[in-house]
Formats: C-alpha cells, sequence, structure tokens
C-alpha cells in the first residue's frame, strides 16, 4: 500500500484517468470518484494489479448539489484519509450562451466551480493539520486566453480556477501543501467527442498542438511536487498563454482570426 492517498473527481477516463494511473506508478493509494462505476473499478483492478496500490472507488455526480460533503463523508466512512485532491472533473457544452439549456450551465458551475471550492474547503485543513498535501486543479489554457462565444462559460469557470488556485498556493506556503493549477491545451482525450466539437477541432488545429493525456498528467503531477502555482504544458501551449496574457483582448483575437470561437473548447 502506498504511503499517501490522492483522490482525483472525473478519473473514469481521459486526464483523469491518467492522473490515476501516474499517481499509481509513484505508489500513491488512490480514492477514485466519477459518475461512470464501470469505468472505475476497471482503472482500479487495472492499478492495483499493476502497481500493487489501493484503489477505492466512490461514484459520485458532483452536479447534484451538497455532493462534494457527501463525498467527503463516503470517504471517511470507509475509514479513509485524504492527503491529495485532484479536482479534475469536467465537461462543456458548445450551443452558445443562449442556446444552452440553463440547468448545464448550473451544473458546470457547480462540477468545475464550486466542486472544486468546496472539496479544498473540506479536505485542506487534514492536508495543512499533517503536515503534507498535494491540491491540482485542472484548469485550461482556455482560462489564459481571451474571452470566446460558444461554450461561453467553460473559459470564465476555467480563468477562476486559476486564479483561486494561485491564491491557495500563497496561503499555503510552509504548510507543506503544493496547490498548482494544470494548463492543458488540445488533450486527446474523449472530451471533444463527449461535447459534440470532435470533428471541427480535428480539423482547425494540426497534429502537433495535440498532446497525450499521460504526458500532461506527468508534467502537471511533476509541477505540483515542485510547488509550481500553474503550468502549463507544451511549447505551443506556452506561446498561446503568453499570447493571451500579454495582449489585449481584441488584438488578440484579430491575431487567433477565424479560430478564436474554437479557443473556448481546449
Amino acid at each position: 500500500m502506498g504511503e499517501r492517498t490522492i483522490l482525483i473527481t472525473g478519473a473514469s477516463a481521459g486526464i483523469g484517468a491518467a492522473l490515476a494511473r501516474e499517481c499509481a506508478g509513484r505508489g500513491h493509494d488512490l480514492i477514485l470518484t466519477a459518475r461512470r462505476e464501470g469505468p472505475l473499478l476497471a482503472l482500479a483492478e487495472e492499478l492495483t494489479a499493476k502497481h500493487g496500490v489501493a484503489a477505492n472507488v466512490v461514484p459520485a455526480d458532483l452536479a447534484e448539489p451538497g455532493a462534494p460533503a457527501a463525498l467527503v463523508e463516503a470517504v471517511a466512512a470507509r475509514g479513509l484519509s485524504v492527503d491529495g485532491l485532484i479536482n479534475n472533473a469536467g465537461f462543456s457544452r458548445t450551443t452558445g450562451f443562449l442556446d444552452t439549456d440553463p440547468a448545464d450551465h448550473a451544473a458546470m458551475i457547480r462540477v468545475m466551480l464550486t466542486a472544486p471550492v468546496e472539496l479544498s474547503r473540506l479536505l485542506l485543513p487534514g492536508m495543512i493539520e499533517g503536515g503534507w498535501g498535494r491540491v491540482l486543479n485542472v484548469a485550461s489554457l482556455a482560462g489564459q486566453m481571451p474571452a470566446t462565444g460558444g461554450d461561453t462559460l467553460y473559459g470564465p469557470i476555467k480563468s477562476f480556477l486559476i486564479k483561486a488556485s494561485q491564491g491557495l498556493w500563497l496561503e499555503t506556503q510552509g504548510t507543506g501543501v503544493h496547490v498548482t493549477a494544470l494548463c492543458p491545451g488540445y488533450t486527446y482525450t474523449e472530451f471533444h467527442d463527449v461535447n459534440g466539437s470532435r470533428e471541427q477541432v480535428s480539423s482547425a488545429y494540426p497534429a502537433w498542438m495535440w498532446m497525450e493525456a499521460d504526458r500532461v498528467a506527468r508534467i502537471g503531477w511533476d509541477a505540483v511536487e515542485a510547488n509550481q502555482p500553474r503550468v502549463t504544458p507544451g511549447f505551443a501551449n506556452n506561446v498561446l498563454a503568453a499570447l493571451g496574457g500579454m495582449l489585449p483582448d481584441a488584438l488578440a483575437l484579430r491575431m487567433v482570426g477565424g479560430h478564436a470561437r474554437r479557443l473556448d473548447r481546449l
């Protein structure tokens, strides 16, 4: 069994599953949560067999009000402690602000903004008391780029997550707790299949702009171990992040031209 236990939300696929594999490979026990229990059980079996770590499955739908507190209670009821937290769960809608069901907007806010805040507030005291903790918030390059239309709330939510991570990084200095915002760009996962933009983004962006989920996970966990407040994997993504951060929104949008609308789907 590992010395530390990491709770990962949205662990059933994509970057979340890649982070689970990365943490297990480094000897950490895991608590895996997502809506879909089947993929979680399969991943837990894989990681235990390959790395000999304990991989506990606690299904939860973070879109439900009160889900973060219920998840923490369920973890405690199993006698498990949480040494690290990866806030990875997320999804998007690309139909535009007025054409998206308000219930979907509310769910996005709960899953990607409210849940990371609540889980961090619930779990950080124990980490600080124990003198060791890791919080990795999976944000996005979209949170560093100018605002765009289409998936209107996604970029602002990720921008919030970046700023909140930086604030927590400042507050936890000297406690043994490390906080990092991971800001990947285009990554090969099922994310774009779920939101229906796979064909569009695949034709719009060349292969050299895309990254593999396992590399993103490795860079992200290296960054949180090193206590970096923010990391943006990949040369192309770093260039885009610099572009988004240094130029006025209107100029940056003109420079990225016809692809500006798609940048919020990273």
